[in-house]
């Protein structure tokens, strides 16, 4: 499962997610699991790495991560579109088998008791920086990167390589409803000389 992941250096985490992807977020607490998909996510400072997401307060998972102060951010793929889409469609509250009921597979990852979820990208797990005002009046939540990891076949030398990667390697990018766009192509732009 996990024979093409590396470890990714805390210093080139954020470059996980400053293309924009959604995401889903896992949290842990109490013998109890939930992934859910979110739009809003982005990096936020580099040393110690740090990220931002936003959780609307009638989730689950929400729940789980103020409980817990730990959750993981993940990447889905191409392949895992009908997934983001079910775990963003659907509550813990109303369905006790939601992870089950969307065929999502967890995978651990040494010294890390977080859920992981299967076939992802890449995966930054977090520890909670506990910002209260900001949580209750903007959603808005603040993980410390303490690990970070990718998958070589879309990841490698600290960059994104979907160029080169099967399509279904490539990032989801939420617009609304079950309508996604994927990453496109490769566009370098050299630095004008002045």
């Amino acid at each position: 499962m996990t024979e093409h992941v590396l470890s990714v250096a805390l210093d080139d985490a954020y470059r996980l997610i400053t293309h924009g992807p959604t995401v889903l977020v896992s949290a842990r607490h109490s013998g109890v699991d939930d992934v859910m998909a979110a739009a809003w996510a982005c990096a936020l400072d580099f040393s110690p790495p740090r990220l931002t997401v936003v959780l609307d307060k009638i989730t689950r998972t929400r729940e789980l991560i103020e409980a817990s102060g730990e959750f993981v951010i993940q990447i889905p793929t191409v392949a895992q579109a009908r997934l983001e889409h079910e775990v963003g469609s659907r509550s813990l509250h109303q369905d006790p088998d939601k992870l089950q009921n969307c065929g999502v597979e967890l995978l651990r990852f040494d010294g890390f008791d977080q859920p992981f979820v299967a076939g992802a990208s890449a995966w930054l797990a977090c520890r909670l920086i506990p910002e209260v005002r900001n949580q209750e009046t903007y959603d808005l939540f603040i993980g410390e990167v303490v690990g970070a990891w990718a998958d070589a076949r879309a990841f490698s030398d600290g960059r994104w390589r979907y160029e080169h990667a099967d399509p279904v390697w490539r990032s989801l990018h939420h617009v609304a409803g079950g309508h996604f766009y994927t990453i496109g192509d490769a566009l370098d732009v050299p630095l004008t000389q002045r």
